[in-house]
């Protein structure tokens, strides 16, 4: 996997969205990229269990819009889920726990930071929509890479 943001930002910058400042990966790889899967959560991960561990996720990057809240929705067996279904990243606009046990798992896992405590009442998620978040607006179908650098968002594969 060959590819480097910020020369993808250099060469397409007007094809180019960037992640605002404030997200971290806590996964155990260092890039990834893939078309967009996207899914707005209430408060519950249910739906993104489900997502995570019954499809496959091979060339996909899933893109979590979450409740502000301070809870985490993606922890060490989403984690194993997305691995073992070929997922190549998750980005979440909220908290992660396990990052421990996590940091080995082979899949890009951006977030804005840790909490211990997950959210336990059971609530519906979206799945396909659009988000904006960190700066950028991204819906299915868009292609996103991430790396050292950053995650940016394109409409297309571009690279």
């Amino acid at each position: 996997m060959e590819f480097f943001t910020a020369d993808i930002c250099d060469e397409y910058p007007e094809k180019t969205s960037v992640l605002g400042a404030g997200y971290q990966n806590f996964g155990g790889a260092d890039k990834c990229q893939g078309e967009v899967v996207t899914i707005k959560l209430d408060k519950n991960n249910s739906d993104l269990i489900k997502l995570l561990r019954d499809e496959d996720g091979t060339g996909k990057v899933v893109v979590v819009d979450v409740d502000q809240e301070y809870f985490a929705v993606v922890g060490e067996n989403l984690m194993k889920f997305a691995n073992a279904n070929n997922y190549a990243g998750i980005i979440v606009n909220g908290y992660i726990r396990d990052t421990f046990q996590i940091k080995d798992i082979p899949v890009v896992l951006f977030a804005l930071g840790t909490c211990s405590r997950k959210s336990i009442p059971v609530t519906s998620g979206e799945r396909d929509v659009s988000l904006s978040f960190g700066g950028i607006e991204v819906k299915t179908g868009d292609y996103l890479y991430a790396d050292t650098d950053g995650v940016i968002v394109t409409e297309e594969k571009i690279v």
